[in-house]
């Protein structure tokens, strides 16, 4: 699988621009996925190019951050050398076996609802500013929003995006106080389930040592990864 394309199609940036092999995504500075350079070829003028991404970035009053994955591996010691630092490893994780049943009633639309949102941003730290951007990132592609609720709560959620046989699992999220109870299990597995594609993905940092024990618990398994360089 082509992990680089398939994530930055399932988490799409609100502004793209073309750099000779390279993308420069911008949204409104809501998570490094979606504001950072999507490296997929080498640029004819490697430090012109570098120059060019971190314009790009200070004009919108950002850093420049690359996004380096399996083909990237030359660039790396480039930015490392001009002071880049080398922040969040990711780990992407793929299943193909299907999952056993969820153990609790989920609610699936095809569309985030407020509640959803609310929960997600909650658990994803970023309170106050930044949640339209959030959501126009989210409907950018068509996607499935799942969450476990209780008393109109969202306490659960997760998203899920077909892309061709495979099902990206992106914004799963439990509130505190509702852990240890099997909600994202059930989220997890009943967006599987409800997309009854070939195969399945999802991408969590490398030092989440919790959550990856967890994805493995459901029959994912290691299959790749990036991290990215912060100007």
């Amino acid at each position: 699988m082509d992990f680089d394309r398939l994530v930055d199609e399932a988490w799409p940036a609100l502004e793209r621009v073309e750099l000779d092999g390279w993308t420069l995504r911008h949204a409104e500075g809501v998570t490094k996925r979606a504001n950072s350079v999507l490296v997929t070829g080498t640029p004819a003028d490697l430090g012109g190019a570098i120059e060019s991404a971190e314009a790009f970035y200070a004009d919108r009053g950002l850093p420049a951050v690359f996004s380096l994955g399996s083909r990237a591996a030359a660039l790396d010691p480039v930015l490392e050398e001009r002071g880049y630092r080398l922040v969040d490893p990711v780990l992407v994780m793929v299943a193909s076996s299907s999952p056993g049943p969820a153990a609790h009633e989920v609610r699936i639309e095809d569309a985030p609802w407020q509640g959803w949102l609310e929960s997600w941003w909650a658990v994803d730290g970023r309170y106050g500013e930044g949640m339209e951007a959030a959501e126009k990132i989210c409907t950018g592609v068509p996607a499935w929003y799942a969450a476990v609720e209780e008393d109109g709560v969202a306490l659960a959620v997760g998203r899920g995006v077909p892309q061709g046989d495979t099902l990206g699992v992106y914004c799963m999220a439990t509130l505190p106080q509702a852990r240890r109870r099997g909600l994202a299990r059930s989220v997890l597995r009943a967006l599987v389930r409800h997309a009854g594609l070939a195969s399945s993905y999802l991408v969590t940092k490398a030092d989440n040592a919790a959550g990856v024990e967890f994805y493995r618990g459901e029959g994912f398994a290691d299959a790749g990864g990036y991290h990215y360089r912060v100007a």
